[in-house]
């Protein structure tokens, strides 16, 4: 089986496992722009510690779940993003107005929406959850 797309499966996996009420899953394969993702879901809240697991391929993540997640998914078409522009996207992706995130990439590695807003910087859509 091949994978496309590594980071909208393990969005995926982690939705799945948080809409059974499970407190732990473990993402396969590890990347390091799954990891960039989850530092910004752990530091706004959405998912406790995680760990790299080196299995001799190309890794494994353990993620903490906490049961604050009740939707997350990629972003695709990956969608160039103004610093004017996150409310526009905002209403789009999210339920309401200040609650969720999107997360992006930007020239200064993955971030918040709200980071990137208060740096005064664009990037990508990756992804988002609420």
């Amino acid at each position: 089986m091949v994978m496309l797309d590594p980071l909208a499966n393990a969005l995926s996996v982690i939705k799945n496992a948080e809409s059974t009420g499970k407190h732990e899953v473990t993402i396969n394969p590890a990347s390091k722009i799954i990891g960039n993702v989850l530092k910004v879901m752990q530091d706004q809240g959405y998912v406790g510690e995680y760990e790299f697991i080196d299995n001799g391929k190309a890794g494994m993540l353990n993620v903490k779940l906490i049961g604050k997640i009740n939707k997350c998914g990629i972003i695709k078409p990956r969608f160039a993003v103004g610093k004017a522009e996150f409310e526009k996207w905002e209403k789009r992706y999210l339920p309401a107005r200040n609650f969720g995130m999107l997360i992006l990439t930007t020239s200064q590695g993955v971030m918040s929406h709200y980071d990137a807003a208060t740096k005064g910087i664009g990037g990508e859509l990756l992804a988002y959850v609420y």
